[in-house]
């Protein structure tokens, strides 16, 4: 039996509130302070390469055409190569601040996946609704990450860069697959569900 695809959607937005909530915290205190512990600086990098793991599996067992299948490893891929590359920036194996621009890349792919694998429109159901808030929110935000890789040290960035991923999971939270939007709900979408 399988979940509906509202459960693996409330899984990541828990894992996208971790992310977030460790990069505010590291904004919060600042990175000296953070990184007084070696392990709170691979904490969100590797958060973000798993969430990339992770999706792999949905890609496999949840998708129900080539189109999600095409999004899901899309975004498997970026997660993946975001968090490696954020965590050999944090080794130091990687010492180029051009390296941040990943996570900007990372970004623009997901909002672009989002927003090409939602085949309805906006007012369809509230599932097609997040997905087009998801994308436009991840290519605005991707001024974040960018900003951050030319300037490191601004606490703006840093904390844009942050509260997008919390603004993420919020998004992800309030997906259900068929309910209304705004109370319309296009009759060829289905039976609303609680």
């Amino acid at each position: 039996m399988q979940p509906p695809a509202e459960h693996v959607h409330w899984l990541f937005a828990t894992g996208f509130l971790l992310l977030g909530l460790c990069l505010l915290a590291e904004v919060v205190v600042g990175t000296e302070v953070w990184r007084r512990r070696a392990w709170r600086a691979y904490l969100w990098p590797g958060l973000a390469f798993t969430l990339g793991v992770l999706m792999w599996p949905v890609m496999t067992f949840y998708t129900n055409s080539a189109i999600h299948m095409l999004a899901h490893g899309a975004w498997a891929e970026v997660l993946m190569f975001a968090g490696a590359v954020e965590l050999a920036l944090v080794r130091g194996k990687l010492r180029s601040p051009a390296w941040g621009l990943a996570m900007a890349a990372a970004f623009g792919v997901s909002g672009l996946a989002f927003l090409v694998h939602e085949q309805n429109a906006w007012m369809f159901e509230r599932s097609s609704f997040l997905h087009h808030v998801l994308g436009w929110t991840l290519l605005v935000a991707a001024v974040f990450p960018l900003a951050r890789s030319v300037r490191p040290r601004s606490q703006a960035a840093a904390a844009g860069f942050a509260l997008t991923f919390v603004v993420i999971s919020v998004f992800l939270f309030c997906d259900r697959d068929a309910a209304p939007i705004f109370g319309h709900m296009s009759p060829l979408a289905g039976a609303p569900r609680r």
